[in-house]
């Protein structure tokens, strides 16, 4: 019995370090996007969907900090999807000969390593609070 209340614990404590990593990545990401189209000359389709990807990571890591235990797992779920999709876009960007969505990017490009770790770090950030939050006991 003691292990199990032990292990409640270690999980409850763990689960902050996760949801303010993820959350700082997010904004990381969000901030990322958001200069590229003020600084980068990201404009047209692209600009406005990194527009709404600013916002959206900014929504999200409010929520990641904000959410009641109860909501967490349905929040980081849904940060963790952004996330990767995001990710998923500029690999994509980086390995189809035509780009993604007229994009073509190349590793030397503006931020594009820097925007590679902070992406990859915040599908792992997340996926950690993702499990995190699924295991929490239920009340």
């Amino acid at each position: 019995m003691a292990s199990q209340t032990g292990g409640i614990a270690a999980r409850t404590r763990s689960l902050p370090a996760w949801r303010v990593a993820g959350a700082i990545l997010l904004l990381l990401m969000g901030g990322i996007h958001l200069y590229l189209v003020l600084f980068g000359g990201f404009d047209g389709l692209v600009g406005t969907l990194f527009v709404i990807n600013a916002i959206g990571a900014l929504i999200l890591a409010i929520a990641m900090v904000g959410a009641r235990d109860r909501q967490l797992p349905l929040v980081s779920l849904l940060s963790l999807l952004f996330t990767a999709g995001t990710l998923l876009s500029l690999v994509l960007a980086l390995l189809l000969p035509g780009g993604f969505l007229g994009v073509r990017e190349q590793l030397g490009g503006e931020l594009v390593v820097t925007t590679l770790i902070v992406e990859g770090l915040g599908v792992l950030a997340l996926l950690g609070a993702t499990f995190a939050a699924a295991r929490l006991p239920k009340s």
